[in-house]
């Protein structure tokens, strides 16, 4: 099995690929120590499975994965990281990858990597058990993400609600003017058309 190691740390890396290697069955091809790196080597060496860290400098581990991902559907990707945090583990299960392991479950990282390559999908155990209730949250609209201001927001719910401009620039001491290139602003983050698709945007998106 051909895979590539990627954490900022190089003694963790460096110990990864003594101890999977000493298996036989591992071959470290290349060890990265950022997400842009993990993103050119897999490019160009397609290995079997990419074994990431989360979090690093520069481009995250999550946000390397997802580029991966976006240029390789097939990628299979099995993060390994010190932080066992809710919102990491289910970022990383919806945006496809195979498996979530905590670096104190060291030992089974070499049986991880193997069940992954045969397109299993593999969680430590203080993982599995929360699993079912993570996955049953609902993601929360990332507002941020799509470049949405908190008067954005408070306008795009007076529209859902069916205010007029008038009435939103009473409720929230602003000029009509205003409001209005507010809502231009919104239509174009969204790119929709008019108030009626913001209003629908807003209850089949954000409130969902």
């Amino acid at each position: 099995m051909r895979i590539i190691v990627t954490d900022d740390d190089k003694l963790v890396a460096l110990s990864l690929k003594t101890i999977l290697e000493s298996t036989g069955r591992i071959t470290v091809e290349a060890m990265a120590s950022g997400g842009e790196e993990a993103i050119r080597l897999y490019d160009e060496l397609s290995p079997d499975v990419m074994l990431m860290d989360i979090r690093m400098e520069g481009i995250t581990g999550l946000e390397a994965g997802e580029k991966i991902l976006s240029a390789h559907p097939d990628a299979k990707l099995l993060y390994l990281t010190t932080f066992n945090d809710d919102e990491y583990i289910v970022k990383a299960l919806s945006m496809g990858a195979k498996g979530y392991m905590l670096k104190q479950d060291f030992e089974g990282i070499a049986a991880a990597l193997e069940a992954v390559a045969g397109g299993q999908s593999v969680f430590g155990e203080k993982i599995v058990s929360r699993l079912p209730e993570l996955m049953s949250h609902k993601e929360e609209f990332d507002f941020a993400a799509h470049g949405i201001s908190d008067k954005e927001r408070e306008i795009m719910e007076a529209v859902a609600s069916g205010l007029s401009n008038k009435e939103i620039a009473a409720e929230l001491f602003l000029g009509e003017g205003t409001v209005r290139n507010y809502i231009s602003n919104l239509l174009d983050k969204l790119q929709l058309r008019d108030r009626t698709q913001l209003a629908v945007y807003y209850y089949t998106e954000v409130k969902k």
